[in-house]
């Protein structure tokens, strides 16, 4: 029982000061109406151990074991022996002090000695006090231990959210590189005198590629040229059978994660149809202050099945979205007779 006292205890000057108060405290109250210095010097020495004793006794033990950790059935009945002992303790004080320095003669004692319940009193206002000091003390560690295990427990949220992103990106990466080394090899295969040309784009997709893979966000003015080198990549590979329009409305600089967008763009030429002889692709980015509006439109044939089945690009954009843009976007996707349509509009903050 007392080896978590001991643990705890650590006599410090301030320890000793309190307690000097308290002997000085106990002097100043007792004396009153007495000119028996020495009964009371010896009255108030000899109470100082029990209030000492039954103070530590609280704090260090009684509030942290059982009080703290709300067993207060056990904590209200180890006090109340507390209180019986200590109180079979100040009587045997008082009855010393009578024996010993009034030699039985009760009115020699000061008045405020004379009464049990008082000194009883004076004791546990003391204790109080402490105990309530060290409860907040208790209360105030348990706070700041509770503050930095929800740092913690954030900071390990952000850390694997993070690399849940960045592992999103490298799969996203090589399937787009993927896809266009394909592209490059069947113009290859073929002889083409456009395959240079393709290789020289693909060399400054890749060159984009790794210098924005480690940065959380880039400009949204280079995330376009980027997309614009792919189309001019996608407009060797598809020649006179495409017609693409890529309009701009910009408001506003901003800043967006790296590729983000290039898996809708993708998309619509990996998937699209031609209708009557050409593959019809509009893309359309707008942002405004609050919002980015980003948009593509490809031909394709009723029968042909739902891009959103094809490959890793799209749901990983949209775990991605998720991550970055929780309850902050919507990305709808409409498909009819001619036309499939991807549509992202996320909600910027100010």
């Amino acid at each position: 029982m007392l080896k978590p006292i001991l643990k705890e205890l650590k006599f410090t000057p301030l320890h000793l000061l309190l307690w000097v108060g308290v002997w000085l405290f106990y002097t100043y109250f007792f004396s009153y109406g007495s000119n028996n210095e020495r009964f009371v010097f010896w009255f108030s020495t000899s109470l100082l151990p029990v209030t000492i004793a039954i103070t530590y006794f609280i704090s260090y033990l009684l509030i942290p074991k059982y009080l703290i950790k709300k067993k207060y059935l056990k904590f209200s009945l180890y006090l109340f022996y507390t209180v019986v002992c200590s109180v079979y303790l100040i009587l045997i004080i008082t009855f010393v002090n009578l024996v010993f320095l009034s030699n039985f003669n009760i009115k020699e004692m000061p008045l405020l000695t004379r009464n049990v319940i008082f000194v009883l009193i004076l004791v546990y206002l003391v204790v109080s006090v402490v105990c309530f000091v060290q409860l907040l003390r208790y209360n105030h560690k348990a706070a700041n231990r509770n503050k930095e295990l929800e740092n913690k427990l954030l900071e390990g949220k952000l850390v694997l959210k993070q690399k849940e992103l960045y592992y999103l990106k490298q799969q996203i990466h090589p399937h787009f590189l993927f896809n266009t080394l394909n592209t490059v090899y069947g113009f290859a295969l073929k002889g083409a005198e456009e395959t240079p040309d393709l290789i020289l784009k693909l060399s400054n997709l890749l060159d984009y590629i790794l210098n924005q893979i480690e940065k959380p966000l880039v400009p949204l003015t280079e995330e376009l040229k980027h997309i614009e080198a792919y189309i001019g990549l996608e407009r060797v590979r598809f020649r006179d059978i495409l017609r693409i329009n890529f309009t701009k409305e910009i408001e506003k600089e901003i800043h967006i994660p790296p590729m983000l967008f290039i898996a809708f763009v993708e998309n619509a030429f990996k998937h699209g149809t031609p209708i009557d002889g050409f593959l019809s692709i509009d893309i359309h980015i707008k942002t405004t202050p609050q919002r980015l509006l980003f948009t593509t439109q490809n031909t394709v044939h009723i029968t042909n099945k739902s891009p959103e089945s094809h490959g890793i690009g799209l749901e990983n954009t949209r775990k991605r979205l998720e991550s970055l843009y929780p309850d902050n976007y919507t990305l709808t996707t409409t498909q009819k007779e001619h036309y499939y349509q991807v549509q992202l509009e996320i909600q910027l903050e100010s």
